[in-house]
């Protein structure tokens, strides 16, 4: 055993001890409930609360508020300590003559400990040092924590510089205890904030708009709308293989056929697939699917609502990502998919046919895996030579046919869809369609996707039966788009990794 993890066991069994004693002098560790009045925010910034000069306890109003102790200051019969709440600090000032002397001395001063979460009830006012402060009448043990928590400690070299110690910094640490991390680092509450934040933004938009938040199943018989291998499941009592789904698209598209002008929905989807600092098995999209549409009009609507996100959340077009300064101001540059590459690598990819790209790949150095069709040898090729180098906000468009079989066939040029890819710091943010609504053509293209699948493709997709049925009952000119949550989580909060956007992030399994 380390010595950290005895220390922590020390710690766990004088805890355990205090616990008992609390108990044998009838004082509840865990009782029900709190009434809380304010928050420390509230009560920081409302200088009406304070008390004036000269003015009465009797007429200052009272506050209650709850949270973690963690740090304390005890001299003799009083103690200043910090507070912590669900929206930051704030001092108290307890004393043994107002709580009384038992709960003081004893409950308060030997059996709490910091990481203890505690209800405070009393007033407001300024100490001489001007630090607003919260006056304790009342003092309850809310929770006694059996772990000890991590709190950095802060000291002043002799050189006058500021040493921390002991902060909870390990990433895994942080990722697997994520309730810690919350306690203990509270800019990882601001970014969980600024995400919900993103989200709402982005809702009102479409809700403001009249698309109907719909949902839809994530338990699927036939998996679709998206190239990845899927987790299967087994439903018992059907007696039936499932799959996670891997998209809402061939669902949300149902929809429009039924008669619905435009729909979203935040989904939950899952793709059984590696770990990287960019991708997780689970993951949060949007999509959006909007009749009567096509891809420009889509490629405004993301321009318009990705814009606004930004200055609701900064304040401005542009977010600071790293060393970069993204700006989100309309409008974006609009590039072919095949010029990006030619541009960068000098090869002419249009038409080209199988033969000819492999051996294009080999000379640009991709390694090119068994089955590989045209749309995956092409799809590595940019995402070596183009995608990394996009840092703005920029529209990739007009993919070729073998990579999208779920879009509609470019107006005027033969061989290529009606696709975009919004890319921005580096990496896929969104991917929209003018969605292929011909019958005819989809099935074409599935059994095309069929016949990739048997050559060893595992991410290509099935032949859905009943979506193909939808598409022949009508299903009119439709613009449909899919948002990647996280990952557009990651540029709005200056996140360097998924993880850091995700609570409960996939982990391998923890060593004993």
């Amino acid at each position: 055993m380390s010595n950290a993890d005895s220390s922590v066991s020390e710690q766990h069994e004088i805890r355990l001890e205090k616990l008992e004693q609390l108990r044998e002098m009838d004082v509840e560790p865990y009782p029900y409930d709190f009434d809380v009045t304010h928050s420390s925010k509230q009560i920081l910034e409302n200088p009406k609360l304070m008390r004036k000069d000269g003015q009465d306890e009797d007429e200052l109003e009272r506050v209650s508020i709850a949270g973690r102790v963690m740090t304390r200051r005890i001299m003799g019969k009083s103690t200043f300590f910090n507070l912590q709440d669900s929206d930051g600090e704030i001092q108290v000032y307890i004393r043994r003559d107002d709580v009384g002397k038992e709960n003081y001395n004893t409950v308060f001063k030997k059996l709490t400990d910091i990481g203890d979460i505690v209800g405070i009830k009393g007033f407001v006012f300024e100490t001489g040092t001007g630090e607003t402060t919260v006056h304790a009448e009342e003092f309850v043990l809310l929770s006694k924590t059996l772990r000890p928590i991590p709190i950095p400690k802060e000291v002043e070299t002799d050189e006058g510089e500021t040493k921390v110690y002991d902060a909870f910094t390990d990433k895994e640490q942080r990722y697997r205890q994520r309730y810690l991390d919350l306690i203990v680092n509270p800019q990882v509450r601001d970014t969980f904030r600024k995400r919900t934040e993103m989200v709402q933004a982005m809702r009102n938009i479409m809700n403001e708009k009249g698309y109907l938040e719909v949902e839809t199943p994530i338990l699927q018989p036939i998996y679709g709308g998206a190239s990845a291998r899927p987790f299967e499941t087994h439903h018992n009592a059907l007696d039936m293989k499932l799959y996670l789904r891997i998209a809402n698209e061939l669902y949300l598209k149902r929809l429009i056929v039924g008669g619905y002008d435009g729909v979203y929905e935040f989904s939950k989807d899952f793709r059984n697939e590696g770990l990287s600092r960019f991708h997780n098995p689970e993951f949060t999209q949007v999509e959006l699917y909007v009749a009567y549409k096509d891809y420009n009009w889509m490629m405004d609507f993301v321009e318009e609502m990705l814009e606004k996100v930004a200055i609701e959340m900064h304040g401005s077009t542009k977010v600071l990502v790293g060393d970069n300064e993204i700006d989100f101001k309309r409008p974006w540059p609009r590039i072919p998919m095949l010029e990006a590459i030619e541009d960068e690598t000098g090869y002419d990819l249009y038409q080209k046919d199988l033969d000819e790209l492999e051996e294009i790949a080999e000379e640009l150095n991709i390694d090119l895996e068994d089955g590989f069709g045209k749309g995956k040898i092409i799809d590595e090729i940019f995402g070596e030579y183009v995608e990394p180098k996009l840092i703005q906000p920029t529209f990739i468009t007009d993919y070729p046919v073998e990579m999208s079989p779920l879009a509609k066939k470019h107006r005027t040029k033969e061989g290529l869809v009606e696709r975009f890819e919004c890319i921005c710091n580096g990496k896929e943010i969104a991917n929209a369609f003018s969605e292929l609504n011909d019958p005819v053509d989809q099935r074409q293209r599935f059994e095309e996707q069929a016949r990739l699948r048997a050559e060893g493709d595992e991410e290509a997709m099935e032949i859905d039966e009943d979506f193909i049925r939808a598409l022949e009952y009508g299903m009119p000119p439709t613009a449909g788009l899919g948002i990647g949550i996280d990952r557009l989580a990651m540029i709005m909060t200056d996140s360097d990794s998924i993880r850091d956007v995700l609570f409960f992030p996939q982990m391998k399994p923890e060593k004993d």
